[in-house]
C-alpha cells in the first residue's frame, strides 16, 4: 500500500519524495497456486517454497523468490509430492524436508535441497510417517521431528536428523500424542511444544524437550485449548501464542510463555477472534498476525501488530487478498514479511504479497546547509483511524523541517 505525501522543506537540504508507508504491496506470483506448502529463508536471502495442493493434486515442485528483483523462478523439483510437510534450514545453508501426505497416509520420506545446485536428494526416512508434525533446529545442528498424525493414529514419538551422517534417530517420546501443535525453540536451547489434538479432544497442556538428556518434562498449561494458532519467539525470550480454535469457537485471546518461570500468563487479545492464520517476528520485535478464518464463512484479508513493550495489538493494512488458511508468512532479510499462497476458501492462491512496517526516506548524500546527510526512517503511523482525517508530523531536523501529511 502506498500513500500520497507532500513534503515540504524549510532550509538548504533536499530529500527525494518517494515515500513507502505502511501496509501490502503485491509482489511477483508464484508459477502455481499452493496451500499447506513449505517457505524457508535461504541463506542467500531467497525464499524456497516447496510442494503443497494445488485444486486437487499435490505438488512436487518448488520456486525461489528473489526479494531483489520481486520475481519467482522455478528450481528443481522434489522426488516426492507432499502437503503439509516441515521445511527446516540446516546450519550448513540445505534444506530438510520431511513427511507430510500425498494420500491419505503420512510419509516418513525425507529430502535434501542444495541451494547451491538448485537440486533435491533423498535421505533416510524417518521411522515413522507423519503429517502436521513440527520440525525445529536445534543448537547442536540436530533437527527435532514430533507429533503428527499417520494413517488414523495420532503420534507422541519423536525423531532426531543428524546432517552429518544423514540418518534418523528416536529420541525421548511425547508425554501425550499431538497434531496441528506448535513447536518453538528457546533461547535456553530448550524445545517448546505446546496445544494441539490427540483424538478428539484439543489440548491445553505444553511440555519441553531438553536437548542434552533427549527427555520430555510437563510445564505449565495454557489458559485455553488451542489449535489451528501461532506460537511466536519473542526478542525478550517469551512465546506468543494467539488465536487458533478451542472446543466450538476460534479465540482472538493471546498468552505468553516464560521459560524462567514455566507459566502462562494473559496478554492483550487480537482485534478479531482467528484461525488457521500465519505469524512471524518482524526485525523491529513486534509480530505480525495476517490472514486466517473464523465459524461459518468468516475469512480474512486482515492483518494485525504486536507491540511486546505494551503487550497490546493495533491492526494495520490489510493485505489485497483474502487467505483463509494455509497460506505462509516469512520475516525476509531486507526487513519486509512475505506472505504467500493459502486458500481463499474458493480457489488455491499463486499471489504473493510484501508487507513493509515503515517509511524510509533515502540519503541525498548531505548536500549541504552543515546538516550532514537526510536519511530519516518516520515510524509507522499507529492509528485506527479510517475517516480520511490528516495527520501531519513535523520533524526538526538542522537546516530544515519536514512537514509529512498522509492521506487516506
Amino acid at each position: 500500500m502506498r500513500i500520497p505525501a507532500t513534503l515540504i522543506f524549510l532550509g538548504l537540504c533536499v530529500v527525494p519524495t518517494c515515500v513507502l508507508a505502511a501496509g501490502w504491496d503485491n509482489t511477483g506470483s508464484m508459477t502455481v497456486g499452493r496451500e499447506g506448502h513449505t517457505a524457508t529463508l535461504l541463506s542467500n536471502g531467497k525464499v524456497l517454497v516447496a510442494g503443497g495442493w494445488n485444486n486437487g493434486g499435490f505438488q512436487s515442485s518448488a520456486e525461489l523468490y528473489d526479494p531483489a528483483t520481486g520475481t519467482w523462478s522455478t528450481t528443481g523439483s522434489m522426488e516426492i509430492e507432499r502437503v503439509y510437510h516441515t521445511a527446516t534450514l540446516l546450519q550448513n545453508g540445505m534444506v530438510l524436508v520431511a513427511g507430510g501426505g500425498s494420500s491419505s497416509q503420512g510419509l516418513a520420506s525425507s529430502e535434501i535441497y542444495d541451494p547451491a545446485r538448485g537440486i533435491w536428494s533423498t535421505t533416510l526416512p524417518m521411522s515413522t510417517g507423519r503429517m502436521d508434525h513440527t520440525a525445529t533446529l536445534l543448537s547442536n545442528g540436530k533437527v527435532l521431528v514430533a507429533g503428527g498424525w499417520n494413517n488414523g493414529s495420532f503420534q507422541s514419538s519423536a525423531e532426531l536428523y543428524d546432517p552429518a551422517t544423514g540418518t534418523w534417530s528416536t529420541t525421548g517420546m511425547m508425554s501425550i500424542s499431538r497434531q496441528y501443535h506448535t513447536a518453538t525453540r528457546l533461547q535456553n536451547n530448550k524445545v517448546l511444544v505446546a496445544g494441539g489434538l490427540t483424538g478428539n479432544f484439543k489440548l491445553a497442556s505444553a511440555e519441553l524437550y531438553d536437548p542434552s538428556t533427549g527427555v520430555w518434562s510437563t510445564t505449565g498449561a495454557m489458559a485455553n485449548e488451542r489449535i489451528f494458532f501461532t506460537a511466536t519467539l519473542l526478542s525478550n525470550g517469551k512465546v506468543l501464542v494467539a488465536g487458533g480454535q478451542t472446543s466450538g469457537r476460534y479465540l482472538s485471546s493471546a498468552e505468553l510463555f516464560d521459560p524462567t518461570t514455566g507459566t502462562w500468563s494473559a496478554t492483550g487479545p487480537m482485534a478479531i477472534m482467528r484461525g488457521f492464520h500465519a505469524a512471524t517476528l518482524l526485525p523491529n520485535g513486534e509480530v505480525l498476525v495476517a490472514g486466517g478464518r473464523i465459524q461459518g464463512n468468516g475469512v480474512f484479508s486482515s492483518a494485525e501488530l504486536y507491540d511486546p513493550a505494551l503487550g497490546t495489538w493495533t491492526t494495520t493494512g490489510a493485505m489485497a487478498t483474502v487467505r483463509a488458511s494455509y497460506h505462509t508468512l516469512t520475516s525476509l532479510s531486507n526487513g519486509k514479511a512475505l506472505v504467500a499462497g493459502g486458500t481463499d476458501d474458493n480457489d488455491t492462491l499463486s499471489s504473493v504479497e510484501l508487507f513493509d512496517s515503515g517509511i524510509t526516506l533515502p540519503d541525498n548524500g548531505g548536500g549541504g546547509g552543515g546538516g550532514g546527510g537526510c536519511t530519516i526512517t518516520i515510524p509507522r503511523v499507529r492509528s485506527n483511524d479510517t475517516s480520511g482525517i490528516a495527520y501531519v508530523l513535523i520533524l526538526a531536523i538542522p537546516a530544515f523541517v519536514l512537514l509529512f501529511r498522509k492521506r487516506r
